[in-house]
Protein backbone atom coordinates (compact mmCIF):
# COMPACT_ATOMS: atom_id res chain seq x y z
CA UNK A 1 0.00 0.00 0.00
CA UNK A 2 1.78 3.11 -1.42
CA UNK A 3 -1.79 5.77 -0.48
CA UNK A 4 -3.81 5.60 3.04
CA UNK A 5 -7.01 7.87 3.69
CA UNK A 6 -8.14 7.21 7.08
CA UNK A 7 -10.99 8.99 9.17
CA UNK A 8 -9.10 12.36 10.71
CA UNK A 9 -7.66 11.09 13.50
CA UNK A 10 -8.24 12.38 17.44
CA UNK A 11 -4.53 12.91 19.82
CA UNK A 12 -6.35 11.63 23.03
CA UNK A 13 -2.97 12.99 25.27
CA UNK A 14 -1.61 16.47 24.19
CA UNK A 15 0.61 18.95 25.46
CA UNK A 16 0.50 22.34 24.33
CA UNK A 17 1.52 24.80 26.87
CA UNK A 18 0.63 28.20 25.99
CA UNK A 19 1.55 31.94 24.91
CA UNK A 20 4.18 31.65 22.54
CA UNK A 21 5.02 28.24 22.41
CA UNK A 22 1.34 27.45 21.78
CA UNK A 23 0.95 29.44 19.22
CA UNK A 24 4.32 27.87 17.84
CA UNK A 25 3.06 24.33 17.97
CA UNK A 26 -0.82 23.96 18.00
CA UNK A 27 -0.59 23.86 14.13
CA UNK A 28 1.41 21.02 13.89
CA UNK A 29 -0.93 19.08 15.64
CA UNK A 30 -3.71 20.82 13.95
CA UNK A 31 -2.56 19.47 10.26
CA UNK A 32 -3.48 16.08 11.31
CA UNK A 33 -5.90 15.61 14.33
CA UNK A 34 -9.48 16.99 14.47
CA UNK A 35 -9.35 17.08 18.32
CA UNK A 36 -7.26 16.52 21.17
CA UNK A 37 -7.25 15.76 25.10
CA UNK A 38 -5.07 18.88 26.24
CA UNK A 39 -3.41 18.00 29.18
CA UNK A 40 -3.70 20.88 32.04
CA UNK A 41 -0.30 20.88 33.80
CA UNK A 42 0.67 24.32 32.94
CA UNK A 43 3.21 26.37 35.06
CA UNK A 44 0.00 27.88 36.48
CA UNK A 45 -2.20 24.81 36.84
CA UNK A 46 -5.76 24.53 34.76
CA UNK A 47 -7.72 23.90 38.53
CA UNK A 48 -10.95 25.42 37.37
CA UNK A 49 -13.46 24.86 34.43
CA UNK A 50 -13.05 29.13 34.52
CA UNK A 51 -9.17 28.67 34.10
CA UNK A 52 -10.72 26.18 31.03
CA UNK A 53 -12.66 28.11 29.68
CA UNK A 54 -9.49 30.55 29.17
CA UNK A 55 -7.11 28.17 28.11
CA UNK A 56 -9.60 26.90 25.61
CA UNK A 57 -10.28 30.29 23.93
CA UNK A 58 -6.92 30.74 23.79
CA UNK A 59 -5.92 27.83 21.94
CA UNK A 60 -8.82 28.71 19.66
CA UNK A 61 -7.50 32.51 19.30
CA UNK A 62 -4.39 30.71 17.70
CA UNK A 63 -6.17 27.83 15.53
CA UNK A 64 -10.11 28.68 15.31
CA UNK A 65 -10.67 25.22 13.23
CA UNK A 66 -9.13 22.89 15.41
CA UNK A 67 -11.08 21.18 18.38
CA UNK A 68 -9.37 21.11 22.05
CA UNK A 69 -11.06 18.80 24.34
CA UNK A 70 -9.96 20.33 27.88
CA UNK A 71 -8.87 18.68 31.57
CA UNK A 72 -9.02 19.67 34.89
CA UNK A 73 -5.54 19.38 36.54
CA UNK A 74 -6.76 17.36 39.76
CA UNK A 75 -6.68 19.10 42.95
CA UNK A 76 -8.29 19.44 46.53
CA UNK A 77 -10.66 22.66 44.77
CA UNK A 78 -12.95 19.27 43.21
CA UNK A 79 -15.56 20.24 45.50
CA UNK A 80 -19.14 18.54 44.05
CA UNK A 81 -20.02 22.16 43.05
CA UNK A 82 -16.43 22.10 40.99
CA UNK A 83 -17.48 18.67 39.45
CA UNK A 84 -21.42 19.36 38.37
CA UNK A 85 -19.34 22.42 36.49
CA UNK A 86 -16.95 20.33 35.27
CA UNK A 87 -19.64 17.46 33.89
CA UNK A 88 -22.00 20.37 32.61
CA UNK A 89 -19.73 21.85 30.48
CA UNK A 90 -19.55 21.52 26.80
CA UNK A 91 -15.59 21.83 26.43
CA UNK A 92 -13.90 19.78 29.07
CA UNK A 93 -13.94 15.90 28.83
CA UNK A 94 -11.59 14.20 32.07
CA UNK A 95 -9.81 15.65 35.18
CA UNK A 96 -6.21 14.69 35.24
CA UNK A 97 -4.51 13.31 38.19
CA UNK A 98 -0.31 13.66 38.71
CA UNK A 99 0.98 12.16 41.41
CA UNK A 100 3.43 15.41 43.07
CA UNK A 101 6.70 15.53 41.26
CA UNK A 102 6.30 12.53 39.05
CA UNK A 103 6.82 15.07 35.74
CA UNK A 104 6.68 18.39 34.36
CA UNK A 105 4.34 20.81 36.06
CA UNK A 106 3.34 17.97 38.71
CA UNK A 107 4.77 19.92 41.60
CA UNK A 108 0.92 20.56 42.60
CA UNK A 109 -0.32 17.37 42.28
CA UNK A 110 -1.58 14.78 44.40
CA UNK A 111 0.84 13.20 47.59
CA UNK A 112 -1.50 10.59 49.14
CA UNK A 113 -3.58 9.08 46.33
CA UNK A 114 -6.30 7.06 48.88
CA UNK A 115 -6.96 11.32 50.19
CA UNK A 116 -8.45 11.07 46.43
CA UNK A 117 -11.19 8.04 46.74
CA UNK A 118 -13.99 10.34 47.46
CA UNK A 119 -13.48 12.57 44.51
CA UNK A 120 -13.39 9.57 42.79
CA UNK A 121 -16.46 8.61 43.98
CA UNK A 122 -18.29 11.57 43.04
CA UNK A 123 -16.95 11.29 39.62
CA UNK A 124 -17.96 8.15 39.51
CA UNK A 125 -22.00 8.81 39.91
CA UNK A 126 -21.83 11.80 37.19
CA UNK A 127 -19.42 10.31 34.86
CA UNK A 128 -16.40 12.43 34.48
CA UNK A 129 -13.20 10.11 33.31
CA UNK A 130 -10.31 9.95 35.20
CA UNK A 131 -6.56 10.27 33.37
CA UNK A 132 -3.78 9.12 35.05
CA UNK A 133 -0.56 9.55 34.90
CA UNK A 134 0.36 6.23 36.69
CA UNK A 135 3.72 6.11 38.05
CA UNK A 136 4.23 6.39 41.96
CA UNK A 137 6.28 8.88 43.59
CA UNK A 138 8.40 7.40 45.95
CA UNK A 139 11.79 8.12 45.22
CA UNK A 140 12.95 4.52 46.95
CA UNK A 141 11.29 3.16 44.10
CA UNK A 142 13.28 2.65 40.95
CA UNK A 143 12.46 4.77 37.92
CA UNK A 144 12.18 1.30 36.04
CA UNK A 145 9.60 -0.19 38.26
CA UNK A 146 7.19 2.95 38.97
CA UNK A 147 4.88 2.35 36.80
CA UNK A 148 4.45 -1.74 37.59
CA UNK A 149 4.52 -0.53 41.32
CA UNK A 150 1.46 2.25 40.72
CA UNK A 151 -0.81 -0.54 39.34
CA UNK A 152 0.33 -2.77 42.63
CA UNK A 153 -0.28 0.11 44.98
CA UNK A 154 -3.22 2.25 43.58
CA UNK A 155 -4.32 1.20 40.26
CA UNK A 156 -5.97 -2.29 41.47
CA UNK A 157 -7.75 -0.58 44.23
CA UNK A 158 -9.34 2.30 42.26
CA UNK A 159 -10.64 0.46 39.68
CA UNK A 160 -12.02 -2.46 41.79
CA UNK A 161 -14.12 0.19 44.09
CA UNK A 162 -15.26 2.27 41.39
CA UNK A 163 -16.08 -0.04 38.72
CA UNK A 164 -18.13 2.61 37.02
CA UNK A 165 -15.18 5.07 37.05
CA UNK A 166 -13.99 5.59 33.02
CA UNK A 167 -10.13 5.55 33.30
CA UNK A 168 -7.56 6.19 31.67
CA UNK A 169 -3.98 4.97 31.93
CA UNK A 170 -2.31 7.71 30.50
CA UNK A 171 1.17 6.86 28.05
CA UNK A 172 1.49 3.16 29.27
CA UNK A 173 4.96 1.64 28.88
CA UNK A 174 5.70 -1.74 30.60
CA UNK A 175 4.23 -5.01 29.87
CA UNK A 176 2.18 -4.90 33.36
CA UNK A 177 0.36 -1.84 32.40
CA UNK A 178 -0.68 -3.51 28.92
CA UNK A 179 -1.72 -7.07 31.06
CA UNK A 180 -3.62 -4.69 33.56
CA UNK A 181 -5.65 -2.82 30.65
CA UNK A 182 -6.62 -5.91 28.94
CA UNK A 183 -7.71 -7.51 31.75
CA UNK A 184 -9.96 -5.05 33.20
CA UNK A 185 -13.79 -4.06 32.87
CA UNK A 186 -14.82 -2.10 29.87
CA UNK A 187 -14.32 1.31 31.77
CA UNK A 188 -10.54 1.23 31.34
CA UNK A 189 -8.52 2.30 28.12
CA UNK A 190 -4.60 3.52 28.31
CA UNK A 191 -2.84 5.79 25.14
CA UNK A 192 -0.06 4.80 23.64
CA UNK A 193 2.65 7.15 22.43
CA UNK A 194 4.85 6.51 19.35
CA UNK A 195 8.31 7.08 21.56
CA UNK A 196 7.03 3.80 23.36
CA UNK A 197 6.39 1.46 20.53
CA UNK A 198 9.17 2.82 18.64
CA UNK A 199 12.09 2.84 20.69
CA UNK A 200 13.46 1.24 24.29
CA UNK A 201 15.88 2.49 26.97
CA UNK A 202 18.68 1.51 24.50
CA UNK A 203 17.88 4.33 22.42
CA UNK A 204 17.69 6.32 25.71
CA UNK A 205 20.87 5.28 26.79
CA UNK A 206 23.33 3.69 24.94
CA UNK A 207 26.33 5.27 23.48
CA UNK A 208 25.68 8.43 25.77
CA UNK A 209 22.30 9.83 26.84
CA UNK A 210 19.88 11.62 24.08
CA UNK A 211 17.66 13.99 26.04
CA UNK A 212 15.83 14.84 23.33
CA UNK A 213 14.42 10.58 23.88
CA UNK A 214 14.00 11.24 27.29
CA UNK A 215 10.10 11.02 28.80
CA UNK A 216 8.32 10.20 31.22
CA UNK A 217 7.53 7.62 32.01
CA UNK A 218 11.08 6.17 30.97
CA UNK A 219 11.49 4.23 27.80
CA UNK A 220 12.12 0.64 29.33
CA UNK A 221 13.59 -2.34 28.19
CA UNK A 222 12.86 -4.12 24.35
CA UNK A 223 10.37 -6.76 26.05
CA UNK A 224 7.90 -4.03 27.60
CA UNK A 225 8.33 -1.92 24.19
CA UNK A 226 7.21 -5.07 21.91
CA UNK A 227 4.28 -5.92 24.44
CA UNK A 228 3.12 -1.98 24.38
CA UNK A 229 3.21 -2.14 20.38
CA UNK A 230 1.48 -5.58 20.55
CA UNK A 231 -1.33 -3.77 22.12
CA UNK A 232 -1.25 -0.66 19.53
CA UNK A 233 -1.45 -3.48 16.75
CA UNK A 234 -3.64 -5.41 18.43
CA UNK A 235 -7.35 -4.00 17.40
CA UNK A 236 -8.30 -4.17 20.98
CA UNK A 237 -10.17 -1.07 21.40
CA UNK A 238 -9.32 -0.33 25.06
CA UNK A 239 -5.96 0.92 23.42
CA UNK A 240 -6.15 4.31 21.32
CA UNK A 241 -3.65 7.26 20.12
CA UNK A 242 -2.33 9.98 22.62
CA UNK A 243 0.80 11.37 21.45
CA UNK A 244 1.83 12.82 25.07
CA UNK A 245 3.50 15.29 22.38
CA UNK A 246 5.17 17.85 25.09
CA UNK A 247 7.40 20.68 23.54
CA UNK A 248 10.30 22.18 25.24
CA UNK A 249 13.16 24.66 24.16
CA UNK A 250 16.78 23.32 23.68
CA UNK A 251 18.01 24.45 26.17
CA UNK A 252 15.34 22.64 28.65
CA UNK A 253 15.99 19.85 27.48
CA UNK A 254 20.18 19.98 27.27
CA UNK A 255 20.78 20.84 30.91
CA UNK A 256 22.23 19.32 33.72
CA UNK A 257 18.41 18.44 34.48
CA UNK A 258 16.87 18.05 31.57
CA UNK A 259 12.75 18.56 31.50
CA UNK A 260 10.91 15.44 30.52
CA UNK A 261 8.70 15.26 27.18
CA UNK A 262 9.22 14.07 23.98
CA UNK A 263 7.90 16.88 20.97
CA UNK A 264 6.43 14.02 18.20
CA UNK A 265 3.75 16.85 17.23
CA UNK A 266 4.80 17.47 13.69
CA UNK A 267 4.83 14.12 11.95
CA UNK A 268 3.24 12.20 14.81
CA UNK A 269 0.69 10.65 11.84
CA UNK A 270 3.71 9.27 9.50
CA UNK A 271 5.24 8.13 12.75
CA UNK A 272 2.20 5.58 13.53
CA UNK A 273 1.90 5.06 9.80
CA UNK A 274 5.61 3.76 9.37
CA UNK A 275 5.26 1.46 12.18
CA UNK A 276 1.96 -0.24 11.65
CA UNK A 277 2.99 -0.82 8.06
CA UNK A 278 6.24 -1.89 9.15
CA UNK A 279 3.92 -4.61 11.32
CA UNK A 280 1.96 -5.62 8.48
CA UNK A 281 -1.06 -3.90 10.07
CA UNK A 282 -2.10 -0.76 8.40
CA UNK A 283 -5.63 -1.62 8.46
CA UNK A 284 -5.33 -1.47 11.85
CA UNK A 285 -4.25 2.13 12.32
CA UNK A 286 -7.60 4.02 11.08
CA UNK A 287 -9.41 2.50 14.44
CA UNK A 288 -6.42 3.12 17.08
CA UNK A 289 -6.10 6.13 15.61
CA UNK A 290 -9.63 7.31 14.95
CA UNK A 291 -12.14 5.30 16.32
CA UNK A 292 -11.40 3.99 20.31
CA UNK A 293 -10.69 7.21 21.64
CA UNK A 294 -14.29 8.82 20.28
CA UNK A 295 -15.60 5.71 21.50
CA UNK A 296 -14.57 5.84 24.64
CA UNK A 297 -15.14 9.52 25.21
CA UNK A 298 -18.55 9.38 24.03
CA UNK A 299 -17.75 11.86 21.48
CA UNK A 300 -18.74 11.46 17.15
CA UNK A 301 -16.38 10.07 15.39
CA UNK A 302 -14.70 12.45 12.76
CA UNK A 303 -16.17 13.00 9.59
CA UNK A 304 -13.11 14.73 7.87
CA UNK A 305 -10.27 12.21 6.17
CA UNK A 306 -6.84 12.73 6.58
CA UNK A 307 -4.63 10.99 3.32
CA UNK A 308 -1.19 10.03 3.49
CA UNK A 309 0.95 8.18 0.88
CA UNK A 310 4.30 6.00 1.49
CA UNK A 311 6.67 8.75 0.48
CA UNK A 312 10.39 9.83 2.09
CA UNK A 313 10.14 12.66 4.29
CA UNK A 314 12.70 14.23 6.63
CA UNK A 315 11.66 15.14 10.09
CA UNK A 316 12.75 18.98 10.87
CA UNK A 317 15.93 19.52 12.53
CA UNK A 318 14.67 22.41 15.22
CA UNK A 319 11.89 24.90 15.20
CA UNK A 320 12.29 28.39 15.99
CA UNK A 321 10.36 30.08 18.18
CA UNK A 322 11.62 33.40 18.81
CA UNK A 323 15.67 33.10 19.47
CA UNK A 324 14.97 29.57 20.83
CA UNK A 325 14.20 26.31 19.19
CA UNK A 326 12.34 23.16 19.90
CA UNK A 327 13.84 19.87 18.87
CA UNK A 328 11.48 17.44 17.61
CA UNK A 329 11.57 13.69 18.11
CA UNK A 330 13.33 11.96 15.53
CA UNK A 331 15.00 14.83 14.14
CA UNK A 332 16.83 14.99 11.56
CA UNK A 333 15.77 11.30 10.71
CA UNK A 334 14.24 10.09 7.48
CA UNK A 335 10.35 8.57 7.61
CA UNK A 336 8.56 6.55 5.05
CA UNK A 337 5.24 8.45 5.17
CA UNK A 338 3.75 11.47 5.32
CA UNK A 339 0.71 13.73 4.94
CA UNK A 340 -0.59 15.09 1.39
CA UNK A 341 -3.93 16.42 2.29
CA UNK A 342 -6.41 17.04 5.43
Amino acid sequence: MTELIITKPDDMHLHLRDGEMLKAVIHHTANQFSRAIVMPNLSDPVTTSEKAQNYFDQIKSFCPNFSPLMTIYFSDQLNNEELLKIRDSSIIFGIKLYPSGVTTNSERGVNSIEDCFHIFEGMEKIDIPLLIHGEVNDTDVDIFDREKVFIDRYLEKITKQFPNLRVVFEHISTKDAVEFVIDGSENLAATITPQHIMMNRNHFLSGGIKPHNYCLPVLKRSSHQKSVLAAALSGNPKFFLGTDSAPHLKNQKESACGCAGVYSAPYAMPMYAQIFDQNNALEKLEPFASFYGADFYKLPRNSAKLKLIKEKTQVYQSIKINNQEVIPYLAGCELDWQIVSN
